[in-house]
């Protein structure tokens, strides 16, 4: 398995923890990125897990509340907090694993910020890996310390 030759799966739903909300996600790869970056760890307590669709893909059901941060958007429930998805508009979702029962055989396939990973959160396996310096260096839009 590996970023050249994505795995896709057909349909998954997911809800919020008070289950005000529920996403509805078609077709979507099924493999998992994590991100150990400051903003993602204040975001969700720990290393962000994320799977991908597109916009076409996707509907939500339920009041969204939209923090809009620096890098892309991030909406949670406005009742229970429960961390949901982050974008940039027009551009894929990047859905919390978690929130998704059906998710947990989704493979993970890359991970980033690794140099910033908590000791308790460092993930075993053989997947793409890369430090602040090196994402930072392909990826000019994020800022420093992110």
């Amino acid at each position: 398995m590996s970023i050249e030759t994505p795995v896709y799966a057909d349909a998954i739903e997911g809800r919020c923890l008070c289950g005000d909300i529920t996403i509805h996600v078609g077709r979507h790869r099924a493999e998992v990125g994590a991100c150990h970056c400051t903003r993602c760890r204040r975001w969700t307590g720990v290393a962000l897990n994320v799977f991908t669709a597109a916009p076409g893909e996707v509907r939500v059901d339920g009041p969204v509340a939209i923090y809009p941060g620096e890098i892309a958007e991030r909406a949670f429930c406005p009742r229970c907090g429960t961390s949901l998805w982050l974008r940039n508009p027009g551009e894929e979702y990047e859905f919390m694993v978690g929130a998704f029962d059906g998710a947990q055989d989704y493979p993970l396939i890359s991970e980033i910020y690794i140099d910033r990973a908590f000791a308790s959160c460092r993930f075993a396996g053989e997947h793409k890996r890369s430090t602040q310096a090196e994402y930072e260096a392909k990826n000019a839009f994020i800022a420093e310390d992110a």
